[in-house]
């Protein structure tokens, strides 16, 4: 069988992580896969996520992939630390000596690739699971990545773009040709959460063991409490929200830096009553089903898998018209798109979609029978036919 081997920063409960997981188990009876990863301490990870992920791991191992952990790899800049995984990603590329070696994320996919192309690797592909371009920082640091990714595409032989928009962005960035640019969305386990359809009794009962009132209307996002995924953006939505349903309840699923910062405006805006932080969880399949409406405010996007798991427990969504997200939700289908950072706009579609109700569930439907095209089985079919189309060209 032919050897791929993937490289990664972290290994952790994020998207990225989990779709090159789902990649290397998925297709391990067709290649030999092989995993290298950094150890994932900037995570900041739980014990019930640490034992989340190992357990997928001894999964992954029980299904014939096997793992390479590189302490040096992380994901902030440090010469020195990069250096030893440069070294280090060389020293298994020799040993391993792989026909395929696929990257994953800034970090690992700006020296994995190097790596590779030193080695003589025949085939280099990359998935950057969301560009860095804009969004996530200042000028001057965005475009430094900009500029490296210039210098470091040439040297790819395929680009694997999460959504259409990511791959335009390739395009109109001059980064590489048509030809070497591949759209294949991240896989969703779409049974999981189809499956997590409990009747109005039940829903209820959950929501009293998560802390949250029988009445009022719930609102809820997932993801990492940082800057360029919005939460503050959803927060002052949702003050003007309370001036005409002040039951309204706000859930936050997720951990994150702004952590403090929001508990803090919640208190002196006396919102505590009805905003609940529930912190990092292994069930998001089960807490979403409590919730009426799904909002993921991110100020830039690379897909938002999170977008096609509400669908899949048939939640009406509300999101920012940015990077990949459009290709997720279509207005006025299964949600309703708003401008990023913008929280009046944001706050006028919460309203909007809880004063029509029957409109917020046909769009719940639509979204169930629409998420089926972001499975994870779509996403390995994909894969396995840009790894064949490589191998013989």
């Amino acid at each position: 069988m032919v050897k791929v081997l993937h490289i990664i920063t972290r290994l952790d409960m994020g998207g990225s992580a989990q779709n090159t997981l789902h990649t290397c188990i998925g297709l391990a009876g067709k290649y030999k896969m092989i995993l290298a990863h950094g150890l994932s301490l900037e995570s900041g990870m739980t014990d019930l996520e640490q034992a989340d992920v190992e357990g997928q791991i001894q999964k992954a191992e029980t299904e014939g992939v096997r793992f390479y952990s590189i302490a040096s790899l992380i994901r902030r800049v440090d010469p020195v630390e990069d250096i030893h995984t440069l070294w280090r990603i060389l020293r298994i590329i020799r040993r391993e000596n792989p026909t395929i070696v696929h990257t994953h994320s800034s970090k690992a996919g700006i020296i994995g690739r190097w790596a590779a192309w030193f080695s003589r690797v025949p085939i280099i592909v990359h998935t950057a699971h969301g560009h860095v371009f804009y969004g996530h920082f200042g000028t001057v640091v965005s475009k430094l990545f900009l500029a490296i990714e210039k210098l470091t595409a040439p040297i790819t032989d395929l680009m694997i773009a999460l959504t259409e928009g990511e791959r335009q962005d390739y395009l109109e960035y001059k980064l590489c040709p048509i030809e070497k640019t591949v759209t294949i969305h991240s896989g969703v386990d779409i049974r999981k959460f189809n499956h997590s359809m409990p009747d109005k009794g039940e829903a209820a009962t959950f929501a009293g063991a998560l802390g949250l009132k029988s009445t009022g209307l719930v609102i809820g996002t997932v993801g990492w409490l940082l800057p360029i995924k919005g939460p503050m953006v959803l927060l002052e939505a949702m003050e003007r929200v309370w001036r005409i349903y002040p039951d309204a309840q706000l859930v936050y699923v997720g951990k994150g830096d702004l952590l403090g910062e929001l508990k803090a405006r919640v208190e002196r805006s006396n919102a505590g009553e009805r905003v609940y932080f529930l912190g990092w969880r292994d069930d998001i399949h089960k807490v979403m089903t409590v919730f009426d409406l799904f909002v993921l405010p991110s100020l830039n996007e690379g897909m938002g898998r999170v977008l096609v798991e509400a669908m899949a427990c048939g939640k009406p969504l509300i999101a920012s018209d940015t990077g990949g997200i459009p290709d997720l939700l279509k207005h006025d289908r299964n949600g309703l798109l708003v401008p990023p950072g913008d929280a009046e706009k944001l706050a006028d579609a919460i309203l909007k979609l809880l004063g029509e109700p029957e409109r917020a569930v046909r769009m719940g439907v639509y979204g169930r029978e629409f998420c089926r095209q972001f499975s994870i089985e779509a996403m390995l079919q994909k894969i396995d036919q840009s790894y064949q189309k490589l191998l013989v060209s």
